[in-house]
Order: C-alpha cells, then sequence, then structure tokens
C-alpha cells in the first residue's frame, strides 16, 4: 500500500510513536519499507511524526516534558531508520509542564537538525496563539498544526483555530476526514457493519452516532448519490475545499480504499455551488 501511494503522488507519511498496537509499530513498519525500497526516495518523502501521548512507564514517557520529547524522537529515528524527520509535532497539550519547556524543546530539535519543521497537534486555542508567537520569537515557524475537521466535526473552525492558524501563515493538517469511517457510507440507519470500529469496539462508539448525526449522514449521503459521487470522496473534497486545510490525513486499511480516496484529490476542490447546497445541508440538520 505505501508502493501505491508513493506511485500516485503521495509523499506525506504521517505516524506517531504510540501509532500500533503496539506502540512503535508504525514506525517499525515505515522503516523497514525505507531499508527495503524507500531509501533512495528519501529525498521525495515528506515524513512526520509526534510524541505526547503515554510511551512508556514512569513520568518521562508522556506528555510534553523535554526529556520526553527529546528521548521520544530518538527513538522514533532509530525505528525509522532515519537522521531526521521533516515535521515533528507535539502530539496534545500538556496541562503539567510549562509551555515554555515544550516550546523550547522544539526549537531545538529543529536547531539540532532531527527535524526540519515542528508543529502542534490538538493544542486549544490560546495554548496554540502563545506556541506560534514563541516559536516565531526563537526564529522556527510553526509549520502545521494537526485538529479534526469533517463534515460532522467542525471545531476548529467554530473554535477561533482554523482562522488563527490562516492568520498566522500554519497549515492546517485535517486528521480522521472521514470521522473514523461514519461518512464512508457503510453505516447506515439500523446496520453497522460486522468488522467495523464501531462493531470491534475500537475507537467509534455506539452512542457517537446520535439521531443528528444520523439525520446529517443520510442528508449527505443522499446529495452525494444524486451528485454521482461517492460519500467518502465528497467528505474529502469538502475538506480539501476548507480555505485554510492544507493536507488531508486518509488513514486507509487497503490500496483498493487507498485508491477510492485518490478519486477526492483527483476531483479538486468543490465548486462553489456545490460548496453552499452543502454547507447548506449542514445548517439544516445540527449536530
Amino acid at each position: 500500500m505505501l508502493h501505491t501511494a508513493f506511485d500516485h503522488g503521495i509523499t506525506h507519511f504521517d505516524l506517531a510513536n504510540n501509532y500500533g498496537p503496539p506502540y512503535g509499530s508504525a514506525e517499525l513498519t515505515l522503516g523497514r519499507a525505507i531499508e527495503v525500497s524507500f531509501r533512495p526516495y528519501r529525498d521525495e518523502l515528506f515524513i512526520s511524526t509526534k510524541a505526547g501521548y503515554d510511551m512508556w512507564p514512569g513520568p518521562y514517557g508522556n506528555w510534553g516534558s523535554r526529556k520526553y520529547l527529546m528521548a521520544s524522537l530518538n527513538q522514533s529515528l532509530h525505528r525509522m531508520h532515519l537522521d531526521y524527520v521533516d515535521l515533528f509535532y507535539i502530539h496534545r497539550y500538556d496541562p503539567h509542564t510549562p509551555l515554555d519547556e515544550t516550546l523550547q524543546a522544539l526549537v531545538d530539535i529543529v536547531r539540532a537538525g532531527k527535524a526540519l519543521y515542528v508543529g502542534i497537534s490538538r493544542w486549544p486555542l490560546e495554548a496554540t496563539r502563545y506556541g506560534i508567537s514563541y516559536l516565531a520569537a526563537h526564529d522556527i515557524h510553526c509549520l502545521a498544526y494537526q485538529g479534526r475537521i469533517n463534515l460532522i466535526d467542525q471545531a476548529p473552525i467554530e473554535e477561533g483555530i482554523l482562522p488563527l492558524c490562516r492568520d498566522n501563515k500554519v497549515g492546517f493538517v485535517s486528521f480522521s476526514p472521514l470521522a473514523q469511517g461514519l461518512l464512508t457510507g457503510k453505516y447506515q440507519p439500523g446496520h453497522v457493519p460486522t468488522h467495523s470500529r464501531m462493531a470491534l469496539g475500537q475507537t467509534l462508539r455506539p452512542e457517537s452516532l446520535t439521531p443528528a448525526v444520523w439525520q446529517r449522514l443520510v442528508a449527505l449521503n443522499d446529495w452525494s448519490q444524486a451528485h454521482h459521487m461517492a460519500l467518502a470522496t465528497l467528505a474529502l473534497r469538502w475538506v480539501l475545499t476548507v480555505e485554510g486545510v492544507s493536507s488531508a490525513i486518509i488513514g486507509a486499511h487497503s490500496t483498493p480504499q487507498l485508491l477510492a480516496n485518490l478519486e477526492a484529490a483527483q476531483a479538486g476542490a468543490l465548486s462553489r455551488d456545490e460548496w453552499q447546497e452543502i454547507n447548506r445541508i449542514l445548517q439544516q440538520y445540527p449536530i
């Protein structure tokens, strides 16, 4: 699947230290691919990873301390057989560590050559504002903010994160643009697919399918079918049309899924009329 992605023009591979299970296994998989076939193409790849969630026992294996971020990135580089990553994110806001400590670690990681750029993921508005300012004051541009935007969840728009990023020329990378599968069309009222995340009790919970969510999903699916477009294609095109969104992480589980999702990129942004029609549906079916 990695080779198919690269052959079709995808060069941005997004990871994190704790992606698995077990922790680290996603980075190990990419590391094997680097050694087997991608090494000659390293300069064509844009590889990002993150640290901020639980990795190992004790106070230095979690959150955003300097010790944890430095140690975690060193381990990530070892797993991926890399000298540097293109982008290193602080994966979540840490209420226990002074922001200056976390941010200075990011500054020093760039200056040490272990990451070309740094970014912030899932921080609240004021912490993000401070982080962008701190990094800029130390001659480090915050390249990207990673958060969730999709046709079910527009919190970064409503809470001001996306406008803040636009104003400061910080790219926004959308994770879960398909709302963990809700926007693929496989979930229908009264039917949960047997091997889906929800059926397996993974990250998607049955209680997330409220009546309001169902109404929106049905309306969006009806619109996409009427316009000869898969719901997933609509969802990805909508995300990529949002002003300020730089990239979307599709998280495909198979090569057919990957190729189907690539149709969205090939189709391009929604037209003005399509954009307005979809936003009318969002307003008609609030969540």
